[in-house]
């Protein structure tokens, strides 16, 4: 009756019913289930409300202030137990992604596929592993494969990045296909020091643990 648009998002989906029946139910993505809520005249809703302008006025923040990301990166990690050790580690890897991914856009990389591709390239080279192998050896599903990561991977992931991005500022890599070439020679870089680090520790730098089996 409004006439909104987002209505218009909102789908058929048959879902299990109580009866154990599946029954046509009302389903939407995360975007517009939130959109749903906002425009809900009921106190219940309220609480939903205040989170989501809470949410909003702390991206405006980040925006501003780049480093308030980061510390409430770390809050949140640290919040869902993880070691300190391993939170440095993982904010110090989001870094080095971010200078490879801003050194590929100064390339030419754009599309978001490009970036997938390469960044599966580097993680063949590295591990022996493609991104969806690594995944479903650590049985996770829509889970980021990197905060399942163990300090070790996290280190020849940063080290493959690393070396990509310096590789593709000597040569002066330019467009998707030349940039291939630093993602392969980063990738076997990492994989290089991996092999010798398992052949001289006598342990297997991949490993099928993921954070929440750790935890069990």
């Amino acid at each position: 009756t409004e006439g909104s648009e987002v209505y218009e998002k909102i789908v058929h989906l048959k879902l299990k019913a109580p009866d154990g029946k599946l029954r046509e139910s009302d389903c939407a993505d995360t975007e517009t289930i939130f959109r749903i809520i906002q425009s809900i005249p009921s106190p219940n809703a309220e609480p939903f409300k205040l989170w989501l302008a809470r949410v909003g006025y702390e991206r405006v923040e980040e925006s501003e202030d780049p480093e308030k990301a980061i510390q409430r990166a770390m809050a949140t990690y640290l919040k869902k137990g993880y070691s300190r050790e391993w939170v440095d580690l993982r904010l110090k890897s989001i870094e080095i992604r971010k200078d490879l991914t801003n050194e590929w856009y100064e390339r030419g990389i754009i599309s978001s596929k490009e970036y997938a591709i390469l960044t599966d390239i580097i993680h063949r080279e590295w591990s022996d592993l493609s991104v969806k192998q690594h995944k479903s050896l650590k049985q996770l599903k829509t889970e980021n494969l990197r905060d399942h990561m163990s300090e070790a991977e996290l280190i020849f992931t940063a080290l493959a990045e690393l070396s990509t991005k310096q590789i593709a500022e000597n040569i002066k890599s330019e467009g998707f296909e030349e940039n291939k070439i630093p993602a392969v020679k980063g990738g076997r870089i990492a994989k290089n020091a991996r092999l010798e680090l398992e052949q001289k520790s006598g342990q297997k730098v991949i490993t099928g643990d993921n954070f929440n089996i750790k935890r069990i």
